[in-house]
């Protein structure tokens, strides 16, 4: 049997911090390898393991002061209440910043925009996220359209767990077009 590996030799960092949306860490990480990318899991570095919003527990595989966005194709970032606590660590706010510097996939989904808008990339920039953060990511310069899916150049959203499989496409097939 022949497997299709459109994201072979890929890297992609997937963010973790306490009460993560459990689908939305997960779904991603999982779709990632499976298309053969080497996923790591990247801690904010306040714990050494992270349990969801539903107890799924994860270990990172990194913390975020020891990342360099050299080192990665993608970073994910998902939902929940994490990305409120992923914003306070200096190291994880400018890991996400850099890979959009550096023009690297950022995909964010739910409440992960607020991550977003404390790195300053927003200005300018179509994107969706939960609803209840729609003026969060609007004062912060984006302009919000609501969609289960937005791709602004290297900067991928969806709003909830049930847009899960076309984010998941979408990353990947953005990958896939990154010169």
């Amino acid at each position: 049997m022949s497997f299709e590996a459109p994201l072979q030799g890929k890297n992609i960092a997937v963010l973790a911090e306490s009460l993560y949306e459990d689908l939305e860490l997960w779904y991603p990480a999982i779709r990632m390898k499976e298309a053969g990318a080497q996923v790591k899991i990247v801690g904010s570095g306040s714990n050494t393991s992270y349990k969801g919003r539903n107890g799924l527990e994860v270990k990172p595989d990194l913390i975020a002061d020891n990342v360099k966005a050299a080192d990665f194709d993608a970073v994910i970032i998902p939902g929940g209440v994490a990305p409120d606590y992923m914003r306070r660590y200096p190291a994880v706010v400018g890991f996400v910043r850099e890979m959009n510097e550096q023009g690297k996939v950022v995909a964010a989904i739910c409440h992960a925009g607020s991550l977003l808008v404390s790195t300053g990339i927003l200005k300018g920039r179509t994107m969706t996220c939960f609803k209840s953060i729609k003026d969060d990511v609007v004062n912060a310069g984006a302009n919000y359209v609501d969609q289960e899916v937005v791709v602004d150049r290297n900067l991928v959203t969806s709003r909830t767990p049930d847009d899960l499989p076309v984010f998941a496409r979408t990353i990947i097939s953005t990958l896939t077009n990154v010169h």
